[in-house]
């Protein structure tokens, strides 16, 4: 990573005030990203997706966001104007959801709408939206994409409606990508397929990529670093290639529960939770 990272987070915070009182979904984590591929990892709930959306100020209310800095290419997003983040937001920082079948229009075609994030942050006529649409669906390697820019998102499969929203979120060039779990509806060989995509989109652009996941195995061979959390803390930070040989219990906790190939008959250990865990994350 680069003395001056493209992405700064320190002490982030997103709270929920109930009727039972406050929910703390993320208790202020802290880390950094250069141009790179970073691995966010945790059990549902942890505030991976969260995390996410609080970098791109997509916490809807009564959600309250709060930072002691949040910065990305020197400009302080805890203070930038619902204006300027609506220029951040897919021209800067783009962010693929987990499930693209809800993230498509889909009564819209798939092509239009791709073109259509183009127009959104570039002056120029749909033909141009059309032919830099066409040339990012062959980027992300979909065969024929004159048929699949003509087609309505129920008419793709879920790999290659993933390959849509990769497309669709990376036309503008975005700095940032944040992938919400791009690959858990994916079979394993899409899967591949789909990370092989990012891999050499990442390289090529020299961008910077957030990839959240629930698959510790698959985040360790494809990331550069790897964040730990649990319940809203950030438990460890660590190269992924030095996994294996992480410290902290919790980590050490989901790597015992990974299944072995020769692991025979036996029952997968079960992961007990601590709440000393919290006292002592990164």
């Amino acid at each position: 990573m680069s003395e001056n990272p493209l992405l700064r987070v320190e002490d982030l915070k997103v709270n929920f005030p109930t009727r039972k009182g406050l929910v703390e979904a993320v208790r202020g984590i802290s880390f950094s990203l250069g141009r790179e591929k970073l691995g966010i990892v945790g059990e549902s709930g942890s505030g991976k997706s969260m995390t996410g959306r609080s970098i791109l100020r997509l916490v809807s209310a009564p959600g309250q966001v709060t930072a002691r800095r949040l910065e990305f290419d020197g400009i302080d997003l805890m203070k930038a104007s619902e204006s300027q983040m609506r220029q951040i937001r897919g021209q800067r920082i783009s962010m693929v959801m987990q499930d693209p079948k809800f993230s498509l229009n889909p009564v819209m075609r798939v092509g239009e709408q791709i073109a259509e994030a183009y127009r959104t942050h570039q002056n120029v006529s749909r033909d141009e939206a059309k032919r830099q649409a066409l040339d990012m669906l062959s980027a992300v390697r979909i065969r024929d994409s004159e048929r699949v820019y003509r087609a309505y998102p129920h008419e793709v499969s879920g790999g290659m409606g993933q390959r849509i929203m990769i497309a669709m979120m990376l036309i503008p060039d975005p700095d940032l990508l944040i992938a919400d779990e791009p690959t858990s509806a994916l079979d394993v060989t899409v899967q591949l397929q789909v990370l092989a995509i990012l891999d050499d989109l990442v390289s090529q652009r020299g961008m910077g990529l957030i990839f959240i996941s629930h698959d510790l195995s698959l985040v360790a061979s494809f990331c550069d670093r790897v964040v730990i959390m649990y319940a809203g803390r950030v438990m460890e930070i660590c190269d992924a290639k030095n996994l294996a040989a992480a410290q902290h219990p919790y980590t050490r906790g989901l790597l015992n529960c990974l299944p072995k190939i020769d692991g025979g008959g036996s029952d997968l250990p079960i992961l007990r939770r601590d709440p000393a865990w919290l006292e002592h994350g990164a």
